[in-house]
């Protein structure tokens, strides 16, 4: 078995959700950003996302959109993203980690490239919001045949006669996406997670992860009642944001501020037992 399907059936066998942080790649410059990604699983993270710079990222609320405003601005490009997990699997060998973010960046480096190098810098999976089902075999499939696990998302507004095509290739985990809208908009309405999760669940054997809009200690204990993964971005990003200095560089306390955050959700997540 891969790290995800490992970490999440080690989770559900302790009774628990499982934390999974997004924080975006070369944010708020390479050197900070690598050791916040070392920093997160002594904090409780038990999957990292980690975004892909990108210029448009168009399903991204403002906190996440600036995260890659600063991380480009500081030179990070996509091969600097496959070095620093390269570079984190040195000392760390069990954390899962999933690059998140846009197709362009992807398809402008070559597509066969990106999957070979990304398998070997120690990737696991890929959740590549602005290709559907209809796209699969663009980079989906490849992906599958090269060993990454391939995520997708799933709404709201995803119907049950649509939800057979946003599954039929999807591993890993399903990305349940609890509001309608872009990342950090709004805060779910955590009465709803629990049923959205079950049925989804009706459809596929995988574990449900849940975010956008997931911020707090107790957004993700509300969370973690019904899912099988809290997803936290938008909160740690904007963490970020406000511990930098007057020039929008990081200060002492950048790497603190962070994996402050992610215990406080980590142990709100494990206190809640299934």
């Amino acid at each position: 078995m891969s790290r995800l399907p490992t970490t999440f059936a080690a989770n559900a066998a302790a009774g628990r959700a499982s934390l999974v942080t997004f924080v975006t790649a070369g944010d708020p410059d390479p050197e900070t950003s690598l050791a916040i990604v070392k920093a997160l699983p002594g904090a409780g993270a038990d999957v990292i996302e980690l975004g892909m710079p990108f210029s448009d990222p168009m399903a991204d609320g403002p906190a996440i959109q600036w995260s890659s405003m600063r991380a480009l601005k500081a030179g990070m490009t996509l091969k600097g993203t496959l070095a620093l997990v390269a570079t984190f699997r040195k000392t760390d060998a069990q954390t899962p980690i999933v690059l998140m973010g846009y197709y362009n960046p992807i398809y402008v480096y070559g597509v066969a490239r990106f999957l070979a190098d990304a398998r070997e810098a120690g990737v696991d999976g890929l959740i590549v919001v602005d290709l559907p089902p209809e796209e699969d075999d663009e980079l989906c499939l490849p992906a599958l045949a090269a060993g990454l696990n391939f995520i997708r998302l799933a709404t709201p507004t995803t119907d049950d006669a649509r939800l057979p095509a946003v599954l039929a290739n999807t591993s890993g985990f399903v990305y349940y996406v609890s509001i309608t809208g872009i990342t950090g908009a709004a805060t779910p309405d955590f009465s709803k997670v629990s049923a959205a999760v079950a049925r989804i669940k009706r459809h596929t054997a995988l574990p449900v992860a849940v975010g956008f809009g997931v911020k707090t200690p107790e957004h993700a204990a509300a969370v973690a009642q019904g899912a099988d993964g809290v997803v936290v971005g938008s909160a740690l990003v904007e963490t970020i944001r406000t511990s930098l200095d007057g020039a929008g560089k990081a200060t002492e306390g950048t790497v603190a501020a962070v994996t402050s955050l992610v215990r406080g959700l980590a142990d709100a997540v494990k206190a809640v037992r299934k």
